[in-house]
């Protein structure tokens, strides 16, 4: 018979066996199911997908700046060639300076088609067939005309004036002309006041020369045997057409009419430095 120690261990030995047995099982993994499956593949490609898109763009975006730098690259390669060529010409001769053309400032200031006037000018009537100084005064709104012994009358309806030259014995005009009697209609009365007062003036219309310009001139008549000159040359008249140089005198040549002196002899009568005196 076996020794009952002997049996003991073995029955140890089993028992401590099975439980090993026991302690080393674990539960086997889960398995998928097959809609759980094309779930989770969808996702992995759907994350694929993405990223290939990423990568796309970042490669789109690095071709076009590369093609960017080629082109500028080429541009300021082709910038050089051209400065080179430039250079080489410049050596091999030298070219005559260029003129570049500057419109004048008067041009800019639309001065470009306007006569230029001194502060005193000679006028020409021929209508009355004298000439006249005139000073010229762009403080003035409309022109004057010296006259004296003025009348007004009626003619065919119309309110018109009768007048004589008011002048002076040192005025320079055509002698034939200083008592005679000069008829236009009025084309209006202008109101102009003074120290001394307000007063009505009558405005007619008369042709007036001045160098090249020969047009018909609204003229307020007035007494002006008191003042230097027996005509005056306002800002209406100046407006669109002339521009004064105050340092300037007698720009323009003085007309000639029958009975006066020819325009070669003006210069001995425009000396206007007492006069000029006078007013300082």
């Amino acid at each position: 018979m076996p020794h009952p120690l002997l049996r003991a261990g073995l029955a140890a030995s089993v028992l401590v066996l099975a439980g090993c047995a026991h302690l080393d099982r674990t539960p086997p993994e889960p398995t998928l199911s097959p809609a759980a499956f094309q779930q989770r593949m969808a996702q992995l490609e759907a994350t694929l997908g993405e990223r290939c898109d990423v990568s796309d763009r970042r490669h789109d975006e690095l071709t076009r700046r590369q093609e960017t730098l080629v082109a500028d690259v080429r541009e300021v390669g082709s910038l050089l060639r051209g400065m080179n060529t430039r250079l080489d010409a410049l050596d091999t001769e030298a070219p005559d300076p260029v003129v570049v053309a500057r419109d004048c400032a008067a041009d800019e200031l639309g001065l470009a088609n306007k006569m230029v006037l001194g502060r005193s000018e000679w006028i020409g009537l021929p209508g009355v067939g004298t000439y006249l100084k005139a000073r010229i005064d762009s403080g003035a709104n409309t022109s004057s005309l010296s006259a004296r012994e003025i009348t007004r009358f009626e003619r065919d309806g119309e309110d018109w004036i009768r007048f004589k030259l008011g002048l002076t014995e040192d005025d320079v005009v055509v002698n034939a002309v200083r008592d005679e009697w000069i008829e236009a209609p009025i084309e209006r009365r202008v109101r102009v006041i003074q120290a001394t007062g307000e007063e009505s003036r009558p405005v007619v219309t008369l042709m007036m020369t001045l160098g090249s310009f020969q047009e018909p001139v609204e003229f307020t008549l007035s007494d002006r045997t008191h003042l230097d000159y027996p005509a005056l040359l306002g800002r209406r008249f100046l407006m669109d057409i002339a521009v004064v140089d105050v340092a300037e005198q007698y720009l323009h040549e003085r007309p000639e009419f029958p009975g006066g002196r020819p325009a070669a002899e003006a210069e001995r009568d425009q000396d206007d430095a007492e006069l000029e005196a006078e007013a300082r």
